[in-house]
């Protein structure tokens, strides 16, 4: 089980999470877009840059914003192409540098984390990421549909999203060292507690410190929560593809090899 192994395998699974992250978007976000889009031409809430998509990139599956049809000064893609092909490209160049990166970190973890097995740790590795890397950052920076936010910001608030998820992922990696240092002293169940709730309470002062971002204006309430849910549904399919899907493979591949030195040792003792 080496490195390339991995990497194969996590580039393969993560084709297959921006396929399935390209149909909850599609299906479920869009139709959010559409309709902030619409209100924005309509003139219901404030306008904003049509930049704005920029502002979170970690929106895996919510695509750029666009005005423009023809010749009246919109952008050179149209809607229908963002909301297909250009949605589509994203959310597979996403899943498969994700799955790839996830399955490096996965083989690089291998037999560093306690007594785990290589599945365990796959599946620890997801989790950890899928927490640090995608949720805690999206609860503190929450995806922003077209028409929320004022365009003179987004350079602010880009950075104050990267901020806060480095910081989540250091307190993150940290909390995984701790309890891989207490495990043999303290046992599985108290070393997972006691660095989860470390990571919890850093995280929740981190939050508190980081500026909070209010320029939703007049947006629809429920809309903007419709939006911002199906954003989160987005992520968590993709890395719940990655997660499980890397898992399985890893405990296969790993099942392969322990036959395989099995037969060896069993021809060597003959």
């Amino acid at each position: 089980m080496n490195a390339r192994a991995f990497l194969v395998r996590g580039l393969l699974v993560g084709l297959l999470a921006g396929i399935a992250a390209f149909a909850v978007a599609y299906a479920v976000g869009e139709p959010h877009v559409e309709r902030a889009i619409a209100l924005e031409e309509a003139g219901g809430v404030a306008a904003t840059s049509d930049e704005e998509t920029a502002d979170h990139p970690h929106e895996a599956g919510t695509p750029a914003h666009s005005h423009g049809g023809g010749g009246d000064g919109g952008a050179s893609v149209s809607r229908p192409t963002q909301r297909t092909w250009g949605l589509a490209t994203g959310t597979l160049a996403i899943g498969v540098a994700l799955g790839g990166l996830v399955a490096l970190v996965a083989a690089g973890t291998l037999g560093r984390l306690g007594r785990l097995t290589p599945r365990q740790s796959t599946a620890a590795v997801a989790l950890v990421g899928f927490t640090a890397f995608a949720l805690v950052p999206f609860l503190k920076y929450p995806a922003t549909p077209p028409a929320v936010g004022s365009g003179d910001t987004i350079g602010e608030r880009t950075g104050y999203y990267f901020l806060f998820l480095l910081i989540s992922l250091a307190v993150g990696i940290g909390a995984v060292v701790v309890a891989t240092r207490l495990w043999q002293r303290r046992g599985a169940f108290e070393a997972v507690a006691i660095a989860a709730t470390g990571y919890v309470a850093v995280m929740i002062v981190a939050g508190e410190l980081m500026p909070t971002v209010n320029e939703v204006g007049d947006f629809p309430a429920d809309e903007l929560w419709f939006f911002r849910r199906a954003s989160l549904y987005t992520l968590a399919m993709m890395w719940a593809v990655i997660g499980v899907g890397l898992t399985a493979l890893v405990g296969r591949l790993h099942e392969q090899a322990a036959s395989v030195a099995a037969r060896r040792e069993l021809a060597a003792s003959l």
